[in-house]
C-alpha cells in the first residue's frame, strides 16, 4: 500500500476528514475529560504535530497526535497521557520551550488494521518530532492487547515471548520499532462519569457497588451505586524512542 504522509499545519485542507475518520475506540475512552483539552486545541496549536496518512484514492486512514511538553530533567511521571497533555497546553499558553515530544494517540482506520499501518505511523511520528527538534519522542502506550483487567500492568508490560519480544502486540511495534519500555503510568488516563452516563456509553447495567468489567478496558471500572458514579483509571505503559538528533528541542518547536 502506497501511503502519503502531511503534517496537517501544511494540509489545512483534511481536518474535516480527520476528524471524519472512523476509528475502533471504545466510546467511554471519548469521553475522558483531559483528552477534550488537548483535541479543541488541535487545529490551532498543535497542526505542526499531528500527521495524517492518505491513501492512493486520497482517503485518509491513519492519524498521528503528539505534543510537545517539558519534562525538564524530570522522571516521567505517573499520570501519563493526561500529563502531557496538560503540561503541553500549559507550556504552549505560557510561551514556554518544550523539551520532549510525547505521542497522544496513533489512530489507523479500522479496515487497514493489521497491515501494518500502525508501525508505518509511529515512524512517521517519530520522524515529524524530530523536524520539530526533539531528540525524544516518548510514549503513553496503551497496550490494547491485554485482557485479563485482573492482571496489573506492572507484570504484563513487561511479560515476553521467546523471542524477547513484549507478548502485547502493541508494545511489540514499539520496541522494534527502537523503542524501551521505561515504566508503568498506572493512572494514565481517569474517565469519571455518572452511572447513568457509563450505562449509556458501555450498554451495561452498572447495577452494583464495585469492579465492572467493561469491555475495551484495561482495568476493572469501579462503580459506586449508592452516590450514582463510577470511575475508569487506566493504567498506560511509557516508552521512550530517540529520533536521532543528538540535542535539545530547537526554537521551532515552540510552534
Amino acid at each position: 500500500m502506497s501511503l502519503t504522509f502531511s503534517v496537517l499545519a501544511d494540509r489545512p485542507d483534511l481536518v474535516e476528514p480527520m476528524w471524519d475518520m472512523p476509528t475502533s475506540w471504545p466510546e467511554f475512552m471519548r469521553h475522558d475529560p483531559i483528552g477534550g483539552l488537548f483535541y479543541s486545541q488541535v487545529e490551532t496549536r498543535f497542526a505542526d504535530c499531528v500527521v495524517v496518512a492518505q491513501d492512493e484514492a486520497g482517503e485518509v486512514v491513519g492519524v498521528a497526535y503528539s505534543v510537545p511538553f517539558s519534562l525538564g530533567g524530570d522522571d516521567l511521571p505517573l499520570n501519563g497521557w493526561g500529563f502531557v497533555i496538560r503540561n503541553g497546553l500549559l507550556t504552549n499558553l505560557n510561551g514556554g520551550t518544550p523539551d520532549t515530544m510525547s505521542a497522544v494517540e496513533i489512530a489507523v482506520r479500522p479496515d487497514r488494521q493489521g497491515t501494518g499501518l500502525s508501525g508505518q505511523m509511529l515512524a512517521a511520528m517519530r520522524d515529524n518530532a524530530a523536524r520539530l527538534g526533539f531528540a525524544t519522542l516518548v510514549a503513553p502506550v496503551r497496550p490494547n492487547g491485554k485482557k485479563d483487567v485482573d492482571e496489573p500492568m506492572a507484570t504484563y508490560a513487561f511479560r515476553t515471548r521467546e523471542d524477547g519480544l513484549p507478548v502485547d502486540p502493541w508494545l511489540r511495534v514499539h520496541v522494534r520499532a527502537g523503542g524501551r519500555i521505561e515504566q508503568v503510568a498506572p493512572r494514565s488516563m481517569v474517565v469519571p462519569g455518572t452511572v447513568e452516563e457509563w450505562r449509556e456509553w458501555t450498554g451495561l447495567p452498572f447495577d452494583r457497588t464495585g469492579p465492572v468489567l467493561v469491555p475495551g478496558a484495561l482495568a476493572p471500572v469501579q462503580c459506586d451505586l449508592d452516590h450514582g458514579v463510577a470511575t475508569y483509571v487506566e493504567p498506560n505503559v511509557w516508552v521512550v524512542h530517540r529520533t536521532g538528533l543528538g540535542g535539545g528541542p530547537s526554537q521551532q518547536a515552540g510552534i
